[in-house]
């Protein structure tokens, strides 16, 4: 069933377990409420019958449970997922019948269970990754909706969720990933050939050709490298849907890193006629780095996360790029903050902005910007995808807030690093040029 039609019955279901959870233990407290009529009992009868019926008859799995986590509601297509008869579901806990696991096969308990997120955040939980462990031990890819019930004073009282079985999805994007990996690889290897043989029409000491036909292959090599670049991003998408993108994740001092990368970057920008400048700090989170005289050191905020700094780099380094290609004048801001918990970085741009319709769907693979600002320029609209898949590696979060005319702000939250923590795992591996911190997250710098 699509889920748009699911939700007036959901509406109708939530409504329901609302009462069934919240206010039915309420009305048997009430001894002198007045009995209903016969033909209010025939209607209340046919109510339930009818309610039964479209309850049964849903082919998502969709549960009930109340404020202790035991299963009010169990419908047969949950039954049929789970490996479960719905008789023997009712009255015992949802982490005995429903056991989730992430893609390496941990399961899922404690606060990261995604029914206990409910109750502790009091907002839905959404998940598109995990695996469900049947009766029989089976791994079943689902997806995973859940939303909390409340009562009036905003106490969450039960959830609702709703299951879906996607295991024959993810096989068929399986498949296609496979063959756009084989595509890929196997188109690339011909056209660097093609790109060779344009470099060597093209230099002097070869070959002797007029300006017009310098002109053709110079446009032929310009398109040839911007097909490289498609089969390149094809294969590094299809890697990133199915696990398959390679990582190789390390203790990064974020703000060193970002501080030589936009040394590097700066010149692209240059020859756009852009500024380009990286800032630490945000009076709202840290203390930025502070300015002292009398031979005193300057005390810069540390940022340690465990990532693979190759990756990160790519990541930066698209959203940079695609900062230059909508602006056309201005400047560029990296900048850099965090928490005890979250080290922020984000590129800004002055650029012509974003509309507000697209925002929610430019980290979609394929998705480009259609209008009359943005037409023109090339791109295949993967490299915000690709963005996307690589911080969610590092289980981080990427987005963007933006506005037309007035530029956009791609952000980055990744998991933060403690200092003993980050000191502890670079001793482990014995790494050479260990950064020695301080006690209070600052680096001293001479």
């Amino acid at each position: 069933m699509h889920y748009l039609l699911l939700v007036p019955v959901l509406v109708l279901l939530v409504g329901l377990a609302t009462f069934a959870v919240v206010y039915i233990p309420k009305v048997k407290d009430k001894q002198n409420q007045p009995k209903p009529s016969k033909d209010q009992a025939k209607g209340l009868v046919g109510d339930k019958d009818q309610l039964t019926t479209i309850f049964s008859s849903i082919e998502d799995g969709l549960v009930l449970i109340d404020s202790k986590g035991m299963i009010v509601l169990f419908n047969l297509a949950a039954g049929i997922i789970t490996g479960w008869d719905v008789n023997d579901t009712i009255g015992i806990g949802v982490d005995v019948v429903i056991k989730l696991s992430d893609d390496k096969g941990n399961l899922y308990a404690g606060s990261n269970y995604p029914f206990n997120k409910v109750f502790s955040t009091g907002q839905s939980v959404r998940e598109n990754n995990d695996f469900l462990i049947t009766r029989d031990n089976k791994r079943v890819s689902v997806s995973l909706s859940i939303s909390p019930l409340k009562d009036g004073s905003g106490r969450v009282t039960g959830a609702v969720a709703l299951i879906r079985n996607i295991t024959q999805e993810k096989e068929q994007e399986g498949r296609l990933g496979d063959f756009i990996s084989t595509a890929s690889h196997e188109m690339r290897t011909p056209v660097a050939a093609i790109e060779g043989y344009l470099a060597l029409a093209l230099n002097e000491k070869v070959a002797t050709i007029d300006f017009k036909a310098r002109d053709y292959l110079e446009k032929a090599q310009e398109a040839t490298r911007h097909l490289g670049t498609l089969f390149q991003d094809l294969l590094t998408s299809a890697k990133a849907e199915d696990g398959r993108l390679t990582s190789h994740p390390a203790v990064v001092e974020i703000g060193d890193m970002l501080k030589n990368l936009t040394e590097d970057l700066k010149f692209i920008a240059e020859k756009h006629g852009l500024e380009t400048e990286f800032i630490v700090g945000s009076s709202s989170l840290v203390k930025t780095a502070a300015q002292q005289q009398g031979g005193e050191r300057q005390i810069s905020p540390l940022y340690y996360a465990y990532v693979d700094p190759d990756r990160l780099r790519e990541v930066i380094t698209n959203l940079y790029d695609n900062a230059i290609k909508y602006t056309t004048q201005g400047k560029i801001t990296i900048g850099l903050t965090g928490d005890d918990e979250v080290v922020q970085f984000y590129v800004k741009d002055t650029g012509s902005g974003i509309p507000r319709e697209d925002l929610p769907h430019l980290f979609q693979k394929f998705y480009r910007v259609d209008n009359s600002a943005t037409r023109t320029i090339g791109g295949n609209g993967l490299g915000l995808f690709i963005c996307r898949k690589i911080i969610e590696l590092y289980s981080g979060r990427i987005w963007v807030e933006s506005e037309v005319g007035k530029g956009s702000t791609f952000y980055i939250n990744l998991p933060r690093l403690s200092t003993k923590k980050a000191t502890d795992m670079l001793q482990q591996k014995d790494t050479s040029s260990v950064i020695t911190p301080t006690t209070d997250n600052t680096l001293a710098i001479s």
